[in-house]
């Protein structure tokens, strides 16, 4: 059989990322009760309000009037009932303390199918170029972006985020190759670390951007992730800042979702930022691959915010919060000794570990031991009937393959406290720990080392 020709982005897509290939693997034989997933991405089925949404859908069916044609086909800017509940819960929430006056100058489309789809287009519609993000970054954006064509510049963050300054210097040092610099693309509280970005860095990045744009004499967007904003759960963290508040040049667009706080499978994402031919190419965008999100999905969602939404908040950041500080006490107990630091646990569903001297990529040691692999019938059982697994995403997915964070990145690691339940989570570790004291014993030959909690940053959660 001939091969069909494909285009440069199909030939990058037939490969699948590291990332796809992992959990495709791990998908294809996953036994339900036995192995725990905690790569997974997915958030918490107990946080998701199943009775609401159902209630939801049959408020939006038994009033057409207002939920007009709900079953039939949207149009591209979105359902003109969820962008007004967005509005009034943004400002009625204080959401990033914006306000009438900041979303008045600015236009609130939804995207054809959650956040990823506007990303997608932001990747699609701008020229190829270089983009500006974070070490580590949200892997599966990055690599689409260097399928797309686009060349990824990653400056490493630290425990208040991406640092501006070291952004500048990234800057100075492409020297005329700036010319090419496309857009900046920055998660706000980080995927995989959960790093919150400070609220003076917000408006420094900001500033960086309008810099550059001057000096270029043309836009230069920059792209905030703000995906996992409404889920900052720890009730010590200072109130966030919207990025609009401060962009004086109109070159900053949010990339907001409700997958985190109602559900994923509403596949609801939007996007805030000054109106003009780049909001248009994205509500084209929107035509062009479905005409819209499906049109009940988004009225379900503005019946939701409107009548709920509240309580919900409430909720799940109760949930998270208690998981949070949980496995935060189970990874001291059970990791602790082999730990350099720790992240997260304040926003989001992620944990990231950072070991002192165990690598965690696919080929180490200590990646085998929980998924299997080693060989050694002892760790993995039986071909038939294999000892439980454990995947994680390893630190070396989520960094810049040429930026400065490889090295540190081979003994990291990212977990998931959205979807395992607890319980099966302190499994997870448990074995976790089995696989580190395995690899200290089959490195060094000694015992396990004695308990010494780990250092913990100002992101971390250690008890």
């Amino acid at each position: 059989m001939l091969d069909t020709p494909l285009s440069t982005f199909g030939q990058t897509s037939a490969t699948p990322a590291p990332a796809n290939r992992m959990m495709d693997a791990f998908a294809a034989d996953f036994r339900d009760g036995i192995d725990i997933n905690l790569g997974v991405g997915y958030v918490n089925e107990e946080a998701i309000p199943r009775d609401r949404i159902a209630h939801a859908m049959r408020a939006v069916l038994d009033q057409p009037q207002r939920y007009r044609a709900s079953l039939n086909y949207g149009g591209p800017v979105g359902s003109p009932n969820l962008v007004r509940s967005l509005r009034d819960f943004l400002i009625g929430h204080a959401i990033g303390q914006l306000n009438t006056d900041v979303l008045d100058r600015c236009r609130l489309i939804i995207g054809a199918s959650g956040a990823s789809s506007i990303l997608d287009a932001f990747a699609q519609l701008l020229p190829t170029g270089i983009v500006i993000t974070t070490d580590p970054a949200y892997y599966i954006f990055s690599d689409l972006l260097q399928r797309v064509g686009h060349r990824v510049i990653a400056v490493p963050e630290d425990e208040h985020g991406i640092d501006p300054d070291a952004v500048r210097a990234a800057l100075h040092q492409l020297g005329d190759d700036r010319r090419h610099v496309r857009f900046f693309y920055i998660a706000t509280v980080n995927n995989p670390s959960c790093t919150i970005l400070s609220n003076d860095r917000r408006r420094a990045l900001t500033a960086t951007g309008a810099e550059l744009t001057n000096t270029l004499g043309r836009a230069v967007p920059m792209l905030f992730d703000t995906a996992y904003e409404l889920l900052i759960h720890d009730p010590t963290v200072t109130p966030v800042e919207s990025v609009l508040l401060h962009d004086e040049a109109g070159i900053a667009y949010e990339i907001g979702t409700l997958s985190k706080i109602l559900a994923p499978a509403l596949r609801v994402g939007y996007v805030i930022g000054s109106d003009g031919p780049l909001i248009d190419a994205l509500v084209q965008r929107n035509c062009d691959v479905g005409f819209s999100a499906p049109l009940i999905n988004q009225e379900i969602a503005s019946y939701l915010l409107d009548n709920h939404i509240g309580d919900q908040l409430v909720a799940s950041h109760r949930t998270y919060h208690d998981k949070a500080q949980r496995v935060g006490r189970w990874i001291d107990q059970h990791l602790g000794p082999y730990l350099e630091s720790t992240s997260g646990g304040r926003a989001g569903f992620y944990h990231y570990l950072t070991f002192r001297d165990i690598e965690t990529h696919e080929d180490a040691p200590f990646f085998k031991h929980p998924s299997r692999t080693t060989g050694d019938p002892a760790v993995d059982g039986r071909t038939d009937q294999r000892h439980p697994r454990v995947v994680f995403i390893p630190g070396a997915f989520c960094v810049h393959p040429d930026g400065q964070m490889t090295q540190i990145a081979r003994r990291q690691l990212r977990i998931s406290y959205g979807y395992e339940p607890a319980d099966r989570i302190h499994t997870a570790l448990q074995l976790m720990a089995e696989a580190a004291a395995w690899v200290s014993g089959q490195r060094d030959n000694i015992s396990r080392p004695h308990h010494r909690p780990a250092h913990t940053t100002e992101q971390g959660v250690n008890g």
